[in-house]
């Protein structure tokens, strides 16, 4: 049985004060977050800058995830490393430390090497010997590998592969994994820009950037999808469309964490060699958000 609930979960920032981790402001924005009806939280993904940090740093960020989180709000966790030993390490060290499930990423340094025979070897490896379930993280924008649907509907039958977060946006890709593979793992779109056509075709919910600050907005769109309130919620996708972009596509992970304080949470600064959103584009942020939030 899967542990992981329909609905949506926010990929969380990791807010840096002089770049190190700042688990008081962590705290806040995940009780703040406590008052929606996310479904839980991503921990250590991309949006969290997982890249730049050390393991010893990294599993204090999740342990502080793990004690500000609402009960019933389970925790994925980001633990895909380069090496299959690597992954099955820094995994269970994430259960130990209060992970339900991890968002294992593909190795991806020696591309050409990553056939679908070694990459579905590394998955049930790494599956076969963690203490969390796994989710496959389909993210060739930031790890250039590109998975099958018949890799995908192969790892579904392994019961320690329980979902797949899909940031692709590749429409065909995503109907044919969730036509192949079993009605109880869940597929979770990795945008809000295709939240709604990915609830359409069966998507489980979405791990989207946009939940950090727009969760309820986030949520109201899947109720009114549920509802069969489809042009609602085709208005609100809409209406969403560009402040995703904005934050995701446009100004990234500097966007989002300004937006953070914009709207009264705790972005904190980014870690180099990423940069501190300019301050010509701090209005066109407000301006969007205001646009399609109504806020700040």
């Amino acid at each position: 049985m899967n542990i992981l609930p329909r609905g949506i979960y926010p990929p969380l920032v990791t807010p840096f004060e002089n770049e190190v981790f700042n688990p008081k402001a962590y705290t806040a924005n995940i009780q703040e977050l406590n008052e929606t009806r996310l479904a839980g939280y991503v921990v250590l993904g991309s949006n969290g800058e997982s890249a730049y940090l050390q393991n010893d740093e990294a599993l204090e960020v999740i342990e502080t995830a793990a004690g500000a989180r609402a009960t019933g709000k389970p925790l994925v966790v980001g633990t895909g490393r380069e090496s299959t030993r690597a992954t099955i390490e820094f995994t269970n060290q994430a259960a130990r430390a209060g992970a339900d499930a991890a968002l294992v990423v593909p190795p991806s340094y020696y591309r050409a090497a990553m056939t679908e025979a070694v990459l579905e070897a590394h998955y049930r490896t790494v599956a076969d010997a963690s203490d969390i379930p796994l989710l496959l993280y389909h993210v060739p924008k930031f790890s250039p590998v590109t998975f099958s649907p018949e890799m995908v509907a192969s790892l579904s039958s392994h019961p320690g592969i329980i979902g797949m977060k899909d940031t692709s946006q590749d429409m065909v890709f995503l109907t044919r994994c969730l036509s192949e593979c079993p009605e109880d793992f869940m597929i979770y779109v990795g945008t809000a820009n295709i939240l709604l056509a990915g609830l359409a075709l069966g998507a489980a919910g979405g791990v989207l950037a946009l939940a950090n600050i727009a969760p309820r907005e986030c949520v109201d769109l899947c109720d009114l999808f549920k509802e069969g309130e489809i042009s609602e919620a085709r208005a609100l996708q809409q209406k969403l469309l560009p402040v995703n972009q904005a934050l995701t596509a446009t100004y990234g992970i500097p966007g989002l964490k300004y937006a953070h304080d914009l709207l009264g949470m705790e972005g904190g600064g980014v870690r180099s060699p990423l940069q501190s959103l300019p301050l010509e584009n701090q209005g066109a942020i407000k301006e969007i958000l205001q646009a399609g939030l109504g806020r700040p």
